[in-house]
């Protein structure tokens, strides 16, 4: 267990490094291409031009980095906190801090992330703006002075024992032993934080005294990773040599080494041809004297050849080497899949693999991505199911269940948690990113992903095949079934009947009904819905951070310019009764790149809310009534418009 949650916690801390370098790729793709064209060597040299090279490596990559890192932790405030730390760190140097930048950004996101959680709720109205920025601007310059002292210099000293090894090992040359560490931590999405982290800033020095860098071909040399799907073009099984040609492509010439990823995981001692491709790739750049003069991003053989020193010994190398790799690779892969076990190879259940390890969508899970199957036969049920059963599930099922009953179909429409999907589940939806994990817990069940639980084509396209298999045997619409689960039930209610005695006076009351509300971030809206939550004597008040890790797991975003943040399973035990908040935001608060303009905070305890959330989900699917809501002037006006809807 210890071995699996060490594993677990290098994955989350590699995926989360890559998290500050991908959204900044392009900017290191301009710099590169800046580069590759103006500098004294480069295809149209331009002494004005070529300006621009070292501020965009000194400050605006560094910058990026630290904004974005800070972003991830607690949103623009975050973001725009990190950044001003990342400014002492690029001062107090003279090296490209992208190293100190991966430090100072999320530190200062999580610095000004505790300072607004211990003054939330103790700002007196009127002041909430010039608390903020004063905190902020307060806060970060302080960060940015410890990093000029203290963080910057450590950098560059660790950077210098860094250079000092480099040397050492091309000196012995030990350098192709590099690749033992570095393909591997490909996979754990380490490779951003190792390419741009730390290779980049000591390539950055190399290529100022002798023009050149091999160190920018360490891990961006798609020759193994090539290799690979080359072996399995020939020698693959199944659906992984279906798609291995296209992911061959979309590796070598897109640079996205991610693609063969899946493949890796799928026979382990695929590592040992990445490895040795690795490593005979270096020893021929060492050998030829290959090397560039910025990093390739992404890692493509088109990249490669735009920062490649103009002349034919460079290309001969660099080109040599990618070669070499591949054959190597090729080789000892072809050897493995031919020797290893005969079977069927799913790259589909390998890539999903990937995309758990990631802990988020896998930008290239889509290229795997396999058709649902067939239909089943005679459909009795169909299940919605989130991670707690609680809200977005509940809302899914109320809607399709109304469309359900409208279509003439006798078809229970029930939700449930995914950890209590019952073994003979037929038809199951969830939503996108959390499809996996139901998939995995029903494996023989037809599952359907959806990404907006309020107006998805996905149920009208459902009902229409429903329709045409003809089913017509009798089923219950309302369900009080019992899970297998003890103290569990699986939900399936009708608007109008009520499962418990909790009348909708105390679920939904208008003192917890807040109009004109503004919000900087998601983080924080939600934190008010968990307090008015608490407040009124729902939740306990450890409830409120189970809804910001409900929202982490999977957006709570409906659709319709809806959200409906609720706690995670494990927190139903802090849910003290049902009950509901509703945040009324003119202007909207960004969810994830979508804008929520109504938030309604949910806390369910044994299905006693599911009546009005069912009442709220229909309202909310037509969005001539999320107008009305939005511009209602009272809390009961908003309160008739669902309770009209309901009737």
């Amino acid at each position: 267990m210890a071995h699996f949650n060490i594993k677990v916690a290098v994955q989350k801390f590699g995926n989360f490094l890559s998290s500050m370098v991908m959204p900044n790729i392009s900017a290191f793709i301009a710099w590169g291409l800046i580069t590759a064209l103006f500098i004294p060597s480069g295809f149209l040299p331009n002494e004005s031009l070529a300006k621009m090279v070292t501020p965009m490596v000194t400050f605006l990559l560094p910058l990026l980095i630290g904004y974005t890192g800070g972003k991830l932790v607690h949103d623009h405030r975050g973001g725009v906190v990190g950044a001003i730390a990342t400014m002492g760190v690029i001062v107090g140097s003279d090296i490209p801090m992208f190293l100190g930048a991966m430090i100072m950004g999320p530190f200062g996101g999580y610095v000004i992330k505790k300072f607004d959680q211990l003054i939330e709720g103790k700002i007196k109205a009127g002041f909430e703006m010039l608390v903020n920025n004063f905190s902020a601007g307060i806060l970060g310059g302080l960060l940015s002075i410890l990093s000029f002292l203290a963080i910057g210099p450590a950098v560059n000293v660790f950077t210098g024992w860094l250079v000092a090894g480099v040397d050492w090992l091309v000196g012995t040359g030990l350098l192709p032993l590099t690749s033992i560490l570095i393909e591997p931590a490909k996979v754990l999405f380490l490779n951003n934080a190792i390419n741009h982290g730390v290779l980049s800033p000591i390539g950055v020095e190399q290529v100022k005294q002798t023009g050149a860098s091999i160190l920018f071909l360490l891990e961006s040399n798609p020759g193994p990773g090539i290799g690979v799907l080359l072996a399995y073009c020939f020698f693959g099984k199944g659906t992984a040599k279906k798609s291995a040609p296209g992911a061959a492509i979309i590796h070598f010439f897109g640079g996205i080494h991610e693609i063969y990823f899946p493949y890796i995981l799928m026979k382990p001692m695929l590592f040992l041809a990445v490895i040795l491709g690795g490593m005979s790739g270096v020893f021929t750049l060492v050998l030829l004297g290959g090397g560039l003069f910025a990093p390739a991003s992404p890692g493509s053989i088109l990249a490669i050849t735009a920062v490649t020193p103009h002349n034919a010994g460079a290309y001969i190398a660099n080109f040599a080497g990618v070669i070499v790799a591949a054959l190597v690779s090729f080789i000892v892969g072809a050897f493995i899949l031919k020797t290893g076990k005969k079977s069927d190879e799913n790259i589909e259940d390998a890539a999903k693999k990937m995309q758990e390890m990631k802990g988020k969508k896998s930008s290239v899970a889509d290229v795997f991505a396999s058709e649902p199957g067939n239909l089943p036969t005679n459909v009795s049920k169909i299940i919605f199911a989130c991670d707690a059963g609680m809200g977005s599930s509940a809302m899914g099922a109320s809607l399709l269940r109304k469309k359900v009953k409208e279509a003439g179909l006798n078809i229970a429409v029930t939700n449930t948690a995914i950890s209590n999907l019952p073994a003979d589940a037929q038809i199951v939806i969830t939503q996108e990113e959390l499809t996996p994990r139901a998939q995995n817990k029903v494996p023989n069940a037809y599952h359907i992903s959806v990404d907006n639980f309020l107006s998805s084509p996905e149920y009208d396209s459902l009902l229409a095949r429903l329709q045409d298999d003809g089913t017509d045997e009798f089923h219950e619409i309302v369900e009080d079934a019992e899970e297998k689960v003890p103290g569990v039930r699986e939900h399936s209610i009708e608007p109008g009947i009520v499962e418990d005695e909790q009348e909708d006076n105390e679920l939904l009351r208008e003192e917890y009904v807040f109009l004109n509300q503004h919000f900087a971030n998601k983080e924080e809206a939600i934190r008010f819905a968990g307090r008015a939550l608490f407040n009124a004597g729902y939740v306990k008040e450890s409830y409120i951070e189970a809804m910001i890790a409900r929202d982490e797991l999977t957006s709570t975003y409906m659709g319709n310019d809806v959200a409906i943040p609720h706690g995670t399973e494990e927190a139903k035990k802090d849910v003290l009764k049902s009950g509901f908040t509703v945040l009324q935001i003119p202007d909207g608060v960004d969810f994830d790149g979508q804008k929520a303009r109504l938030i309604f905070g949910i806390a369910g305890k044994d299905g006693t809310h599911l009546e009005i959330l069912s009442g709220i989900a229909v309202t909310c699917s037509e969005m001539e009534n999320i107008e009305k809501m939005v511009k209602a002037t009272s809390a009961r006006e908003l309160m008739n418009i669902i309770n009209v809807e309901n009737k």
